[in-house]
């Protein structure tokens, strides 16, 4: 794979994703840094070459990147929004403070994009996670041996355009769509959470049909309209196939090229055992479903 970099600096917050991209990097012998965000980074990242700081230490990460010779950058992993008024930044992040807060009041994704030009302006060269390991944006098609019927298509469009609707409103890039109804919308709590608190209510719907339990509505992940596509892309793996099962959906739907799937063997066949089907969808196969 050719790349447009030479050596990558990778901001890891939490989750699986930082040590996917850490651990391709390594196994394509591509130059690669570490930054680890203090309370957020999981301790395995501590196992790749790195430094830690915090979210409000600008001066520092910026620096810590451009002393390991880094002439790139990917934002990677989960990093809940701070309580400003206690964040300790060092100089730089003092400076930026105002812009971050400014932006947040409108959104994450203004204020993720303030992140993107502060280090644009650095020289850096911000990219998606896919440029490191070029494997990981989904490609449309069903992804294991279940496929998906014609309500879980119509689930899919319901859902898409759910998100389509009140992406302006910067929420969340999922929801939860049973037979036509909508359970649960992602909000700040993430997607595990709030296939946790869809969890009850999908049973509940279950004994009200007294249909014995069965698998009925998907998860739909997509990104919001006008989404930065090089920062926090919807995101799947095989922790999300497990809550899915336990919250008694029939399968998960992800936006083909522009989805991220984690663990991609790992999900699929943890699909294929618990009876759900992975379906990475495209607008237009929506369209002639429907």
């Amino acid at each position: 794979m050719s790349r447009r970099w030479e050596k990558v600096g990778i901001i890891a917050g939490g989750g699986e994703l930082p040590r996917q991209l850490a651990q391709a990097a390594h196994d394509m012998d591509a130059p690669y840094h570490v930054i680890r965000l203090n309370g957020f980074a999981d301790e395995a990242m501590k196992a790749f070459p790195g430094d830690d700081a915090g979210i409000g230490e600008a001066g520092k990460i910026i620096r810590l990147l451009k002393k390991s010779e880094c002439d790139a950058v990917v934002f990677a992993g989960l990093v809940q929004r701070p309580n400003f008024g206690q964040l300790k930044p060092d100089w730089r992040g003092a400076a930026l403070l105002p812009r971050v807060v400014a932006a947040a009041r409108k959104g994450d994704g203004a204020m993720l994009d303030v992140l993107v030009e502060t280090f644009a302006a650095e020289g850096f060269l911000v990219i998606g996670a896919e440029e490191v390991t070029g494997v990981l944006r989904s490609e449309a098609g069903t992804l294991g041996q279940i496929v998906p019927d014609d309500v879980a298509y119509a689930d899919m469009k319901k859902a898409a355009a759910l998100i389509e609707a009140i992406g302006p409103f910067d929420v969340g890039q999922g929801a939860i769509v049973r037979e036509g109804f909508v359970v649960a919308v992602e909000a700040a709590e993430g997607t595990d959470a709030m296939l946790r608190r869809a969890a009850p209510i999908i049973a509940r719907l279950q004994g009200e049909e007294g249909d014995g339990g069965h698998r009925a509505g998907l998860l739909l992940k997509r990104p919001k309209p006008g989404q930065e596509m090089r920062i926090d892309l919807p995101t799947i793996g095989a922790r999300t196939v497990e809550l899915a099962a336990e919250a008694g959906l029939a399968g998960i739907a992800i936006a083909a090229g522009e989805s991220l799937l984690l663990d991609a063997e790992e999900a699929i066949r943890l699909a294929d055992e618990r009876g759900l089907f992975i379906h990475a969808y495209s607008a237009e196969e929506l369209k002639r479903r429907t």
